[in-house]
């Protein structure tokens, strides 16, 4: 009889293996997406800003002090990190769901019988009871491996969702930084502004009194004046809010920063992007859309393997008498082993609606992916472009400075030898004080062009 019964679990486990080879193992591959001229251009230069370490990208001490403590203390990033530990505790039980379960068991047991059910049998008796149980389920149709796979794909998404995060964090600092920088330098600028047209409207006062201008002549200097001091409060506003933006990166309470000069900062040199296909192995979005896609599939592997029987094998040993003192003995020992194949037939539509929705999801994550990559290729190319605009702005600028400077002294040379009006004066300064405030928006574009190419192609986070 108990030969019988162990070649009847064996006959079940052949079949099962029988039908397991005829069932689907494909694997996931990466399918061949299209990446020529992602980025609008044919470089294939290795070297690129993308595996440049960000304390040799932005020569700044100061900066990269600010960088480090960001990396610390910033709040978002160890909430990041938070999600990795679970993600890799879902996938640690994931992987532990392939091995037999074990448990131990004891107990004592007292039955009392009615005369009226058991009239010939025992009216009560004990039973004491100690047994090691063990369960397991066969994965040959993959639902467990799947499970397991999908598990670690979204560990690994999870990952790069926390490289992006360090990422976006290092560009934010960076930009925000130099917006403070180009704060700064405007603020000189209109202070020096302001001065400058104090002078003048001491000289129209003094031209008043000979006789050279008249009175309007002062009180529209004074009114130039005005009009540029009165938008000191604004910057000085705008420094106080960008100062309190890069403390909440830094996880600090708001306060002053320390910070550099807009003069000494230089553009990095090293814009060579490298091939398209890079972008899958080093910008984290893109490989977090891919591990989501990895996901979806072995869900939707997973949700196939439910049209499959499961196959169970469940077995006990232990100790079992009416007698706690004979409980010990070697007469005790009970134990069984059963195996078991259940093929689901009517299930309330459940498995096709859990393939449906499966794959579905799976078609997506497809399509984020895609999305993702095309989004990739569009800010490296809006970067770059970027860069290129401020470089043209910065020569031509410089040569609109020099202009407006030798304007300005023309100007008020001729104004006291009365061959140019008040007027001319007031419009030179004006057009100097626009053109040298646009020459710090230009050098802001110029860096923070470098900051989002760095971004664009995934660097940082190495």
């Amino acid at each position: 009889m108990k030969t019988n019964s162990i070649k009847n679990i064996l006959v079940i486990t052949g079949m099962t293996v029988l039908l397991w080879s005829c069932a689907s193992t494909n694997q996931y591959q990466r399918s061949p997406e299209f990446t020529e001229g992602l980025y609008g251009t044919a470089q294939t230069d290795k070297k690129n800003l993308s595996n440049e370490h960000w304390q040799d990208l932005f020569n700044d001490s100061i900066l990269d002090s600010l960088i480090s403590e960001g990396l610390k203390n910033n709040l978002d990033l160890q909430a990041a990190v938070q999600r990795i530990i679970a993600a890799e505790s879902n996938f640690y039980q994931s992987k532990a769901a392939l091995a037999p379960s074990l448990s131990a068991q004891a107990g004592h047991t007292y039955v009392h019988n009615s005369e009226s059910t058991s009239p010939n049998g025992p009216s009560h008796y004990n039973a004491s009871q100690a047994a090691i149980q063990s369960s397991w389920e066969i994965d040959f149709w993959g639902k467990l491996s799947n499970a397991k796979k999908a598990a670690y794909a979204s560990y690994l998404a999870t990952d790069a969702a926390h490289k992006a995060v360090k990422t976006r964090l290092i560009a934010n600092i960076a930009s925000v930084y130099y917006n403070l920088l180009a704060l700064d330098a405007s603020l000189d600028i209109t202070k020096a502004t302001v001065k400058n047209s104090a002078e003048v409207v001491e000289t129209m006062k003094a031209l008043k009194e000979s006789g050279d201008v008249t009175g309007a002549a002062v009180v529209q200097s004074e009114a130039s004046r005005y009009a540029a001091e009165v938008t000191i409060p604004d910057i000085e506003q705008q420094i106080k809010e960008n100062e309190n933006t890069l403390c909440l990166l830094l996880g600090r309470t708001p306060g002053n920063v320390e910070r550099g000069k807009l003069k000494t900062q230089k553009a990095h040199e090293l814009l060579a992007i490298g091939v398209p296909a890079d972008l899958l192995e080093n910008r984290p979005d893109v490989m977090q859309a891919e591990y989501n896609v990895i996901n979806a599939y072995h869900i939707t592997n997973r949700a196939k393997a439910y049209f499959y029987p499961s196959v169970t094998l469940t077995a006990s040993a232990g100790l079992e008498s009416l007698k706690l003192g004979d409980l010990l003995n070697p007469s005790s020992f009970a134990a069984n082993i059963v195996g078991g194949l259940v093929q689901p037939i009517f299930s309330q539509r459940a498995n096709k609606t859990r393939l449906e929705v499966a794959k579905a999801q799976q078609q997506e994550t497809l399509l984020n992916f895609q999305s993702t990559l095309l989004n990739a290729g569009a800010e490296v190319t809006d970067a770059l472009s970027m860069y290129d605009a401020s470089l043209q702005k910065i020569e031509l600028r410089k040569k609109q400075l020099d202009a407006l400077k030798k304007s300005v002294e023309y100007t008020k040379n001729l104004l006291v030898y009365g061959s140019a009006t008040y007027t001319e004066v007031l419009n030179a300064q004006q057009s100097l004080l626009n053109a040298q405030l646009n020459n710090v928006n230009d050098h802001i574009q110029q860096l923070n062009s470098i900051v989002m190419l760095y971004r664009a192609l995934g660097g940082g986070w190495q």
